[in-house]
């Protein structure tokens, strides 16, 4: 839902199949057991699945999962897999990013939770902290959070330097060379402070 503000939080992992009924016997997961394990979350949680199918078999979330993620406190979800009641969803105010939409319901089934998982390239560690926005999801580390903001402001403000350039009436390729030059000055010299940080 690209018009939400950024989502901010604590991964609290999960894989999840659909295909077939689970096999008895095997130990799985819940819903509650994910909302218990909130309490181990060292600070808002992020509900993130890993859907085990392929290709995705049916709906890894839907309005009724999101509603009680959101209730017990959730900043949102992310999946490998599909959703379903996307309208509802967005309604809720509840941010989730997904593979895609689907309205089958198959047989959903959350296998293991606070397990490492992998979703859109990512390795998801339980207890990450995660950031998410319009442009998609990434993982913070913890000994860098605190300086994220600053640096985030210092980076545009580098790349203002080309942009500016760019609103100028009269613009050259010599002019923007010079601009994407300081530009990449500023960027390669806040790399450097930080490196010794």
């Amino acid at each position: 839902f690209p018009a939400f503000p950024p989502m901010v939080g604590y991964a609290l992992t999960s894989t999840f199949r659909s295909v077939a009924p689970p096999r008895g016997g095997d130990a799985y997961g819940s819903i509650g057991a994910q909302l218990d394990a909130f309490a181990a979350i060292p600070g808002p949680p992020v509900i993130v699945f890993q859907d085990l199918d392929e290709p995705c078999a049916s709906a890894t979330f839907g309005e009724v999962m999101c509603s009680t993620y959101k209730r017990f406190g959730a900043q949102g979800l992310i999946t490998s897999g599909t959703g379903r009641d996307l309208a509802q969803v967005e309604g809720l105010g509840f941010p989730a990013f997904t593979n895609g939409a689907i309205a089958a319901h198959g047989y959903c089934h959350i296998i293991h939770i606070n397990v490492p998982i992998t979703v859109g390239g990512m390795i998801i560690y339980p207890g990450d902290l995660l950031h998410g926005d319009l442009n998609g999801v990434t993982t913070i580390p913890h000994e860098i959070a605190t300086e994220v903001p600053q640096v985030c402001r210092e980076i545009a403000t580098a790349e203002a330097i080309i942009l500016d350039y760019l609103k100028q009436a009269d613009v050259t390729v010599s002019g923007f060379n010079a601009a994407r030059k300081d530009c990449g000055d500023a960027i390669s010299k806040l790399g450097k402070k930080l490196r010794k940080e």
